[in-house]
């Protein structure tokens, strides 16, 4: 079951937004400041490519200071847009009996989207 949806959320648009997170973390990589964001900013594109059967879990020993900073300045600088349009997808999909485990890959998307630093895909 995981293997179809996965397959139906590529064609319906996954792998556009599998190639806008990776053509963003490209870009971000570019200068040094960039590149821990941009990692996380990958690991959103890999989660967006196969979100079907992952899950997302929070890192041990990961409350540092620095995840806390590097958090809010993702969320500043652009991590709550991704994540509020994640959930007018998610809002838009759930309208429909099909599209409710759509929309719970994007509701999964966007809570990593508000805050990737400190957690990781399983």
């Amino acid at each position: 079951m995981k293997i179809l949806g996965n397959i139906i959320w590529l064609l319906f648009g996954g792998i556009f937004i599998f190639f806008e997170y990776l053509v963003g973390g490209l870009i971000l990589c570019i200068t040094i400041i960039g590149i821990p964001f941009g990692l996380q900013v990958f690991k959103l594109s890999f989660v967006a490519l196969w979100p079907f059967g992952k899950k997302i879990e929070n890192i041990p020993n990961s409350n540092g200071c620095l995840n806390v900073i590097m958090n809010i300045i993702w969320l500043l600088f652009g991590g709550i847009w991704i994540a509020l349009s994640h959930v007018l997808v998610g809002i838009l999909l759930g309208i429909t009996i099909i599209g409710i485990p759509f929309a719970m890959q994007h509701f999964k998307l966007a809570g990593l989207a508000l805050s990737p630093f400190g957690k990781t895909v399983v």
